[in-house]
């Protein structure tokens, strides 16, 4: 699916969801920024006047209003900070791969939910970026372009190693890969990050395996191949691992503190990108 068609329909999907702003007491991704938080604070935009105190330097003293009365006050800025938020999408064959039909492959369709909270986030000035891309996080328009093409890049087949200071993580895959090897990649991840979500994308028939008869199953990128006589024999088999490998997904998840997602490409994006938001709202973040 052409960048520019994914991005355009991020800027659907952006428009149809409340905005987000992080609380920047809520963690240690918060920086210097310019995000006004609905507080007293560091910033530019005036927040309030309230009356001087002893502990106020007499520089501080606001003399156009203190003179409207016999009180001395104190002019108050709105505290304005922003998180970072990096994204990574598995660049693996297994995860660009769409199965049967007019679909998304399973990457797409995790970066068009990334797209669609990065549009959110870029524009309440959050710092956004793509895990292991060699690019410091970014502001702006412009940075939600560039998480598209860091995004499409890839990381080389490689899961990055964790970034030098703290950020909110949102970590994509179909993470069929043994539990064991995902709590190895991620857990020096959540180590440095504390806040998380992990998207879990899944195409139609890797939910419902809904093969009859003979057919020949095969794994994208590998060349490994398997012919079932009866294939419709293996499906309750097939549905218990599947189950087995979700909850020790949503295990390790639970462990690290992170929040969990999980999406199917073909089902209403809109209903994805609006469960996203929820679980990184977790995290300090309020709908306006």
């Amino acid at each position: 699916m052409p960048a520019s068609d994914l991005r355009a329909e991020a800027e659907s999907l952006a428009r149809q969801l409340p905005g987000l702003n992080f609380k920047a007491e809520a963690s240690e991704a918060a920086h210097i920024g310019s995000a006004g938080r609905r507080r007293a604070g560091t910033g530019e935009n005036f927040w309030q006047y309230r009356r001087f105190t002893q502990e106020d330097a007499p520089g501080r003293i606001h003399w156009r209003r203190s003179a409207k009365g016999t009180e001395l006050f104190v002019r108050e800025s709105e505290l304005e900070t922003a998180r970072t938020v990096l994204f990574w999408v598995d660049d693996a064959a297994g995860f660009r791969w769409k199965g049967a039909g007019d679909l998304r492959t399973k990457a797409e369709e995790a970066t068009l939910l990334m797209l669609t909270m990065a549009i959110l986030m870029s524009k309440d000035g959050e710092r956004i970026g793509a895990l292991g891309s060699g690019r410091s996080p970014s502001f702006g328009k412009r940075a939600v372009d560039r998480l598209l093409d860091d995004l499409s890049r890839g990381t080389k087949g490689q899961f990055p190693p964790p970034p030098k200071a703290s950020a909110t993580m949102v970590v994509a895959s179909d993470f069929y890969d043994p539990p064991a090897e995902w709590q190895a990649r991620l857990g020096p991840l959540a180590g440095r990050c504390p806040e998380g979500v992990l998207l879990a994308v899944s195409a139609p028939v890797e939910i419902a395996f809904p093969f009859e008869g003979r057919t020949k199953l095969s794994r994208p990128g590998t060349g490994d191949e398997r012919i079932l006589g009866r294939a419709e024999t293996m499906r309750e088999e097939y549905m218990r691992r599947f189950t087995e490998q979700r909850e020790a997904l949503a295990t390790l998840a639970a462990r690290m503190g992170w929040g969990l997602v999980t999406h199917v490409t073909g089902s209403p994006a809109l209903s994805g990108a609006s469960r996203l938001k929820a679980e990184i709202e977790r995290f300090g973040v309020v709908a306006r």
